[in-house]
């Protein structure tokens, strides 16, 4: 079963949650798309997310998500906020979901932890999640070593439980390879950051429609805490502190609020602009409504080139 017949939605695709971004109007246009809109509640409090699941409600009548990072010292609190408005969908990110799992599937909500690994999987899947979020490297933001290449198969065979894939996917042949891979839906974020409804800065999303291939890099592996984002003079200082063995204060001092002055301020050179590799696919501004649609189309096309090609080799 693919998991939009799963979650009622028109789409098998998942917004990504991403820092700042992922607010309630965001959440609810995407829903309003035909996707799975979700809420990312980052830093927030319970009241706020009790506030932002409201006013989602208030925008739109589709399913929709929240995200929970779950560093969060407040997660508790929110976990009980999700229980009692019965939210659809949680996903999880930044530690393990089990303890809540019980209060938040009596409420009927579905839970799926985003995961970077094939044991971290199995651990979600014997902690009761209802499906997997694996996510590969080529994503923006918060990233692990695994390509999506490598990482969805091998998922796949080890859990019983859907498998959504995330990281490198903004586009019908991305959607497609996933799909080979043996993922029943998808997660894409960078591909929404060219979206008319994206409440990024312009020169956020000027930024993504310029950006090649080449453009992003990964600061913070020495810190254990890899972030794929924009090559800037930021991100070059950050290396050049890391290649010297700087202390952790001194460069966590250099992104502090990085990621906000990128998204509110359109700060590019020393702002923390995350995206993911596949910016460079991402050639204009579009609605949400024509990424999906255009994202199936361009998917059952390939879909037939590929049964030709097969079919060749066949004769």
């Amino acid at each position: 079963m693919m998991i939009n017949q799963m979650l009622q939605i028109k789409y098998p695709i998942f917004q990504g949650a991403m820092a700042n971004i992922a607010t309630a109007r965001f959440a609810a246009d995407v829903s309003n798309s035909g996707a799975l809109g979700i809420l990312g509640t980052g830093a927030m409090n319970a009241a706020q997310v009790a506030e932002s699941i409201d006013e989602i409600r208030t925008l739109t009548d589709k399913p929709f998500g929240v995200n929970v990072m779950l560093m969060n010292p407040d997660t508790d609190t929110i976990m009980q906020v999700i229980a009692e408005k019965k939210v659809p969908v949680v996903t999880t990110g930044a530690g393990n979901p089990g303890k809540y799992m019980e209060m938040l599937k009596a409420s009927g909500t579905k839970v799926f932890p985003v995961v970077a690994s094939v044991a971290l999987a199995i651990r979600m899947e014997r902690a009761g999640a209802n499906g997997i979020i694996a996510e590969g490297t080529e994503a923006g933001g918060h990233v692990n070593e695994q390509t999506t290449m490598a990482l969805i198969p091998q998922v796949v065979d080890a859990v019983n439980i859907p498998v959504i894939a995330a990281g490198g996917i903004a586009d019908g042949r991305g959607f497609n390879a996933a799909l080979s891979l043996g993922a029943v839906g998808v997660q894409v974020g960078t591909c929404l950051l060219a979206s008319e409804e994206c409440p990024i800065h312009e020169a956020y999303k000027n930024a993504v429609l310029k950006a090649k291939d080449t453009d992003t890099v990964v600061t913070g592996r020495t810190l254990n805490t890899p972030v794929r984002i924009l090559k800037n003079s930021m991100s070059r200082q950050y290396l050049k502190l890391e290649k010297s063995g700087a202390k952790p204060e001194e460069m966590e001092k250099l992104t502090l609020g990085g990621l906000r002055r990128a998204v509110f301020e359109g700060d590019m050179k020393t702002g923390s602009v995350m995206m993911g590799q596949v910016a460079g696919l991402c050639k204009e501004i579009r609605p949400l409504a024509l990424i999906f649609e255009a994202m199936m189309q361009d998917s059952k096309r390939q879909f037939e080139e590929l049964k030709q090609k097969i079919e060749a080799l066949e004769c």
